[in-house]
């Protein structure tokens, strides 16, 4: 059932709404007046950084100019050359002379000038006197005598050979102490001892050179002919020693080696 409350009310706000207006025609216009307002204003919106870069004026950076270096060589003029400054030559001093010539004897003969004899020693001859310039007085050269420093030789420094018993550094046989000790009893002859018995002991002291040979080979023992060969048995070795050293340098040293056998 239809609501005539309702129909007559919007029918009522319709008449006053569009009073004097075709209804219809009225919203129309309403509706696309608003469309074109919306389109405007969005497009300014949207124009406008457009706008705002377009007048903004921008500064254009030109490129700095090239630089042209001119390699045109210079040309050399040599046709005039620099001026050579000259030094003056000295200046000779005026000297004092006197007239030297003699005169020659004629009837209207003039004497020369006289002058004394202290004049004459401080002027040069010449053809006329003139005795006013000042007297120029030449310094005697005085030769200095040359010292010359003797040169000493420098001596040459004293070498000490002496044998040291302390030593920083031990003479040693090449190849080992066992090694010199077996060559000793190989050099060992034994046959003289044939009838003797029991122990016999020597110390063999010798002197290792800085070349690694030994020399002074002495042996100090009780038996005589046992020391002897232990000497001679020594001196048979083939073979050098390295030397002892005392402050870093090489020196010759004092070697003990004793020797014992025993005889049965």
């Amino acid at each position: 059932m239809k609501n005539f409350l309702t129909s007559d009310r919007e029918s009522r706000f319709n008449e006053i709404l569009f009073e004097n207006r075709n209804k219809s025609y009225g919203a129309y216009v309403i509706m696309k007046k608003s469309l074109f307002i919306g389109v405007a204003f969005f497009a300014a919106i949207a124009l406008t950084p457009l706008l705002i870069n377009a007048l903004m004026v921008k500064e254009t950076v030109l490129p700095a100019p090239p630089v042209i270096h001119d390699l045109t060589p210079i040309p050399i003029i040599r046709d005039k050359e620099p001026d050579v400054i000259k030094p003056a030559p000295p200046v000779a001093p005026k000297v004092n002379t006197y007239d030297s010539r003699v005169a020659t004897p004629t009837r209207d003969a003039m004497e020369p000038k006289p002058i004394t004899a202290d004049e004459k020693n401080n002027a040069a001859p010449g053809i006329d006197t003139s005795l006013d310039n000042p007297l120029v007085l030449t310094p005697p050269v005085v030769e200095t005598p040359q010292i010359t420093t003797p040169i000493i030789p420098e001596l040459p420094k004293k070498v000490d050979n002496t044998p040291v018993d302390r030593v920083d550094v031990e003479a040693g046989f090449n190849g080992g102490i066992n090694s010199f000790r077996a060559q000793v009893v190989q050099n060992f002859n034994s046959e003289d001892f044939d009838d003797s018995f029991g122990l016999m002991k020597t110390t063999v002291t010798f002197i290792v050179e800085k070349d690694g040979t030994i020399s002074n080979i002495k042996a100090n023992g009780s038996n005589k002919a046992f020391n002897a060969e232990a000497e001679k048995s020594i001196k048979k070795i083939k073979g050098k020693w390295t030397p002892a050293k005392l402050n870093g340098a090489y020196v010759r040293s004092y070697f003990k080696f004793p020797i014992s056998m025993q005889f049965e």
